[in-house]
């Protein structure tokens, strides 16, 4: 036990659990199990490392999403010590992973993948399933539905199509938004009401962006363009800019109070995603989208 970064956080009722004598040598084994069990109860110290590591957790938030040690002790009032055990135990268990480089902290896959299936039994994911299977029962390409989390997008959920040539399921993976169709649509969501939102994303490279392949938007000042026209045609496509030769469009899903909450997407490769065809497709995705909001509360003489 030596070698558990919380068990060295535990409170001293439950570490003396390890003894099984007194100092006079009376056995007080019943006497530790008992206070072990009432240790459990809300409240009671014995939660102290478990509330202490679930506050790190929560502190990586779509404003900052990476910590060093030092500010996160600080942000959360804690040892550097006491934080960096905990850091451990998270890192262990995939919860955050450390930047080699860096030496800052985020949310790691662990953490993705237990977010991605909580949304799933509740809320958004599952009222789109059954619209994302019937889009792709329509018209055989994959569909999935994703959420932004700071720069980058997040796939909930995905159903595959019936081609041989497609996607792989990918449920917890992150994309950079500005590179993908769902992300287009949720930054130009943020745009509406946070435009330094946009700005921020080009902030540490002079307001440049990453290219993924030649045809990725590469200024703030260019995507902020396309954000606009997406706010106003009511969806967005990616051609060629995430993986050459693929595309995706993506549509917006609002929750009861119309506030964009997803996205969701249909994507495959050029070779099927025509000129000639993707304007079908764009209505079947934004129709889509539209039943799934209606799903979440959303009136659809409002869409």
């Amino acid at each position: 036990m030596a070698d558990d970064p919380l068990r060295l956080e535990s409170p001293s009722g439950l570490e003396s659990a390890r003894l099984d004598t007194s100092p006079e040598g009376r056995d007080i084994g019943p006497t530790v199990k008992h206070r072990s069990k009432s240790a459990a109860r809300p409240g009671i110290a014995g939660t102290k490392a478990v509330t202490r590591a679930l506050r790190i957790a929560r502190a990586f938030t779509d404003a900052r999403p990476e910590w060093s040690l030092a500010a996160l002790a600080r942000e959360l009032g804690l040892t550097k010590p006491t934080t960096l055990r905990l850091l451990m135990a998270l890192e262990h268990d995939g919860m955050v992973v450390r930047h080699e480089v860096s030496g800052t902290y985020r949310l790691g896959p662990a953490a993705i993948e237990l977010g991605a299936r909580a949304l799933r039994a509740s809320g958004v994911a599952n009222a789109a399933r059954p619209e994302m299977e019937a889009l792709t029962r329509a018209t055989g390409e994959t569909s999935s539905i994703e959420i932004l989390s700071g720069d980058e997008t997040v796939i909930l959920d995905e159903v595959q199509g019936g081609h041989l040539i497609g996607t792989s399921p990918a449920v917890g993976t992150r994309w950079p938004a500005h590179a993908t169709s769902t992300g287009k649509v949720l930054l130009a969501a943020s745009l509406q009401h946070d435009p330094a939102a946009i700005r921020r994303l080009g902030r540490p490279n002079g307001g440049h962006l990453r290219r993924i392949t030649p045809r990725t938007i590469g200024t703030v000042r260019r995507l902020t363009a396309e954000l606009k026209r997406v706010a106003k045609s009511g969806y967005s496509t990616a051609i060629g800019e995430l993986e050459e030769g693929y595309v995706a469009i993506g549509a917006p899903v609002r929750n009861h109070v119309g506030a964009v909450v997803a996205a969701i997407s249909l994507g495959g490769p050029s070779t099927r995603f025509t000129d000639s065809r993707l304007p079908r497709l764009a209505k079947q995705v934004r129709e889509a989208a539209g039943r799934i909001s209606e799903r979440l509360g959303w009136m659809s003489d409002r869409l």
